[in-house]
């Protein structure tokens, strides 16, 4: 696994930061992004103290368009190879807060910020032998009330709703990002972790759902073991060439029918463009 290079988003703590972790110990060159850089250096510097491979970061707020734009400029220019990206970063907010763009942040990070990278990287993955894109969604995609004309900018927010609707976003991007480049060996799949003991429940501060969360946490698995299907979609040669799953305890499960939807996925993916207008941003991209 040497000299294979991943690039890993939210990696500073959680699964993400024990993901970056195992893979860098597994001999990977370890590419972190993370909203903080001070955070983010300190769990650098925890995991080069274990690393085979190097361990660069990057910070990035994925909230934000632009931000996510310049992210993508520093990889193409660091990175012109990438073999793995993991899509690990999202939250949970009580209260409906927005991007620059106007987006719900739920929706702008879990899934737009996830899109936007994604694509802008193709390129650099493309270089790559063996390409695979991990994409964290989770089983509380079977909270979302899907409804493509309300998920961006929700008319009565609710947060479990909102985090359900940007969690079945992420498989049907994964399943679609899979169809579309079934051209190349591009490998695309999305995975549910578990609930995991982590800092993740943070954004929901003091309401209902804090309630809940602080009362199931005892419960929820650890990051480490949280962490275990990310490492293994990124990593393992027994998922080499597999794509377009979803994925529950290392094993490929069926998600909702509207997670199964070609259709949905297909309409999700084009309006996504839009919000993003990653059409624009790929030329200019070209450009530069």
């Amino acid at each position: 696994m040497s000299n294979r290079i991943c690039l890993i988003t939210g990696a500073n703590s959680g699964i993400g930061f024990v993901t970056a972790r195992e893979l860098a110990r597994q001999g990977m060159d370890v590419v972190m992004v993370c909203r903080n850089a001070a955070k983010g250096e300190l769990a650098r510097n925890e995991i080069k103290a274990v690393a085979r491979g190097k361990v660069d970061l990057l910070t990035a707020d994925l909230a934000s368009q632009e931000s996510v734009v310049q992210l993508a400029q520093q990889v193409r220019a660091a990175c012109p190879r990438l073999d793995v990206l993991v899509n690990n970063a999202g939250l949970i907010l009580q209260q409906a807060e927005y991007s620059p763009e106007g987006f719900e942040n739920t929706f702008a990070i879990n899934h737009l910020g996830t899109f936007l990278l994604t694509n802008l990287v193709l390129d650099s993955l493309r270089r790559s032998d063996e390409p695979r894109v991990v994409t964290v969604s989770s089983d509380a995609h079977k909270w979302g009330k899907w409804d493509l004309n309300d998920v961006a900018r929700p008319k009565n927010y609710s947060p479990l709703v909102a985090y359900g609707n940007s969690k079945l976003a992420n498989i049907l991007f994964a399943n679609e990002l899979s169809r579309r480049n079934a051209d190349w060996n591009l490998a695309s799949n999305s995975l549910h972790p578990g609930a995991v003991r982590t800092n993740f429940g943070a954004g929901v501060g003091s309401g209902l759902v804090a309630w809940v969360f602080n009362l199931a946490r005892p419960l929820f698995l650890t990051a480490e073991q949280g962490a275990q299907t990310s490492i293994y979609l990124a990593s393992s040669p027994k998922v080499k060439g597999v794509s377009g799953k979803y994925f529950v305890k290392k094993t490929p499960k069926t998600p909702s029918r509207d997670a199964q939807s070609e259709t949905n996925a297909r309409q999700l993916w084009e309006k996504s463009v839009e919000w993003t207008r990653l059409e624009e941003r790929l030329r200019s991209a070209e450009n530069a």
